[in-house]
């Protein structure tokens, strides 16, 4: 098998994330789920726009957060989604190749626009989210670059984005252009409202060897299972997979990769400030070691490094040298 041109290709939605803070009585006031992600419809997004205080357009999309990282530590990384022919379709655009990351979809010229994510984010720094998925749940797999795919380590693949029809099918491809060419599958499972929807889906993949590491918070890992508690969880799911990532917010991380478990406590910060990306900047951490061989110890060290960084700001995107903050870390 060749060396391959990227590190990791990913597929996901494109989005730009419209972040405002706000305090819990207008969570309330709204109806929103806190602390939660709700898909809205495009008079939800007009709703909630006018309700927010003022804000701040930042790139992001989950698997876009991911790959923004990656970049950031150095990995060679391709992405693939769907924006709109308008304004946020070329502000989506120009922030992922600013960043270092190969992105050739071509816009959409019809509507519906590019999707937003609209986030209030409360004085503790807990986000709610409220998600017009637009143009990114248009993503056919006609639009897939079959020989990047093909020529990246790692496929990394968004959960969020298997619920419309054209880019569930998108992925499933891509799934079976990675396979043929010996590469390997990473999957986030993004929400448990996802796994709700799609957990057949998910279970009968992890059931036939299609994924090759899997990510998920504490509450997927139940809903993916149907066991409420931690270690059952994993001992379930362990043995059908080659890696298995389950974070736990403050509580840390597990990994469990080939009979080897692997823990790493939370880093400490000051303050914790908008846990946007907090799942996302953990993937890419881990990836980045993940990809050059390295021990899971390191692998989840780096997750919980690049988590901590995204924690302290607003945004999803990493603001500090992650590079000089892992090596930092790792000595």
């Amino acid at each position: 098998m060749t060396a391959p041109k990227y590190d990791v290709i990913a597929i996901g939605n494109a989005i730009v994330d419209v972040m405002a803070p706000c305090e819990d009585a207008l969570i309330e006031e709204l109806g929103l789920n806190r602390g939660g992600m709700t898909l809205i419809d495009t008079e939800g997004a007009r709703r909630l726009y006018e309700a927010m205080g003022p804000a701040r357009e930042i790139s992001g999309g989950s698997a876009a957060n991911t790959l923004a990282g990656l970049a950031a530590l150095g990995a060679k990384c391709a992405f693939i989604g769907q924006v709109a022919d308008d304004q946020l379709g070329e502000v989506f655009s120009h922030d992922i190749r600013a960043a270092g990351i190969d992105f050739t979809t071509p816009a959409r010229a019809d509507e519906p626009p590019t999707a937003r994510c609209l986030i209030f984010v409360t004085p503790d720094g807990q986000r709610t989210m409220n998600t017009f998925l637009g143009a990114s749940q248009f993503l056919p797999p006609a639009a897939l670059d079959e020989t990047a795919i093909a020529d990246a380590a790692v496929l990394y693949l968004e959960g969020y984005l298997w619920d419309p029809e054209e880019p569930r099918s998108a992925m499933r491809r891509a799934i079976g252009v990675a396979r043929a060419a010996g590469r390997k599958v990473a999957f986030t499972a993004s929400e448990s409202f996802v796994i709700e929807r799609h957990g057949d889906d998910f279970r009968s993949m992890i059931k036939a060897g299609l994924i090759d590491i899997l990510f998920v918070n504490e509450s997927e890992l139940a809903t993916l299972t149907g066991e409420p508690d931690f270690e059952a969880g994993l001992a379930q799911l362990a043995p059908d997979l080659p890696v298995l990532v389950a974070t736990r917010s403050e509580k840390g991380a597990v990994a469990l990769m080939g009979g080897i478990r692997g823990e790493v406590a939370a880093e400490p910060i000051a303050k914790v400030i908008d846990t946007t990306g907090a799942g996302d900047l953990f993937a890419a951490g881990f990836l980045s070691g993940h990809v050059k061989g390295e021990s899971l110890e390191n692998c989840l060290t780096r997750g919980a490094v690049c988590a901590a960084e995204v924690i302290s700001h607003y945004g999803a995107r990493p603001e500090a040298d992650l590079q000089e903050l892992v090596a930092k870390r790792l000595g």
